[in-house]
């Protein structure tokens, strides 16, 4: 279980990232790009849900690379929190459920989510270290 300040601060712990607000929820950029927002469900989300029980508590959206990284990432972590949803069908990010990740994956998830929306220089400056 992570909280939504730990994910704040493995977002905000990474280079040139700024804070603002999407849909009235705070969402961390770099290069003016969203790589990880806070992501409620709307009441549509939750109708679509039907007779399952969505995941409990906050709930944050990481970009990711493409649909086959979308693809991956859901088969290699769905059962540890994270999943999609219908409206997230055909774009590349995947929901994460801070009540049920934890935090090596949350901190991979947020990592990578940086590195598929930073600028190639910053990226690759990051990964040498």
């Amino acid at each position: 279980m992570v909280t939504v300040d730990e994910a704040e601060a493995i977002a905000r712990g990474l280079p040139e990232v700024d804070e603002g607000v999407r849909y009235g929820h705070r969402t961390f950029l770099v290069a003016s790009k969203a790589f990880a927002w806070e992501r409620p469900f709307s009441k549509a989300d939750l109708k679509r849900f039907g007779s399952e029980e969505p995941p409990s508590g906050p709930i944050l959206a990481v970009a990711v690379e493409d649909l086959a990284e979308k693809a991956a990432v859901l088969e290699a972590h769905g059962a540890a929190g994270v999943f999609t949803i219908a409206h997230f069908e055909g774009y590349p990010a995947v929901l994460v459920a801070l009540d049920e990740v934890d935090p090596a994956t949350l901190r991979e998830l947020v990592v990578d989510a940086w590195l598929a929306c930073a600028p190639a220089a910053l990226a690759e400056a990051y990964l040498a270290g």
